[in-house]
């Protein structure tokens, strides 16, 4: 039987980075021919993480429930693209080292811009008010965010089109071996 091998594709980065942006446009090019489903740090938060907090521990959890879901999705030939701000590094590795012990081929990208470009993009205010003291807890102000040190793709959303962002991803893939081509824009 041909199964189509299903992967973990892990969006990460600060609030309003471009994440869910940039797994829409990944969705786009990407569900024509594979079945996909996107786990949006919001809607998890929403409907599988509901009660969590923000302290280090919740955040933590956050990102374990998101890595499960994702696994449980991908062991059956799904892609999931995972746009979680996921911010400390051990439980983004614990994540990685769960796919690759059930062989799930698992792509990291840090979708990264400057905190200065991230305040003016911010339509809820939420750096404003974390500035101001306003809001505990926020990770990239008030909490740490741990970038990748070594991500396996890097998308500059400050400087690089969403597209570009997008080919930058879909290129990552198709040289695993987890699509094939992708015809040019």
């Amino acid at each position: 039987m041909d199964r189509t091998v299903g992967f973990i594709l892990w969006l990460t980065g600060l609030s309003g980075a471009g994440k869910s942006t940039l797994s829409r446009a990944l969705r786009e090019h990407l569900s024509p021919t594979r079945a996909i489903e996107v786990l949006d740090g919001d809607e998890v938060r929403t409907w599988l993480s509901r009660g969590l907090g923000f302290s280090r521990e919740d955040r933590e959890e956050n990102v374990r429930r998101i890595g499960h879901v994702a696994r449980l999705l991908a062991k059956h030939g799904v892609c999931v693209i995972a746009a979680a701000i996921s911010p400390y590094a051990s439980s983004r590795d614990e994540v990685r080292r769960l796919a690759a012990e059930a062989d799930i081929p698992f792509v990291e990208v840090f979708v990264q811009a400057p905190l200065d470009v991230l305040i003016v993009r911010d339509v809820k205010g939420l750096y404003k008010k974390a500035l101001a003291g306003e809001l505990a807890h926020f990770t990239g102000v008030s909490d740490p965010y741990e970038a990748p040190a070594a991500p396996d793709v890097t998308v500059h959303s400050d400087v690089d089109t969403v597209e570009a962002g997008a080919r930058r991803v879909l290129e990552a893939l198709r040289q695993r071996g987890l699509i094939a081509a992708f015809a040019a824009a």
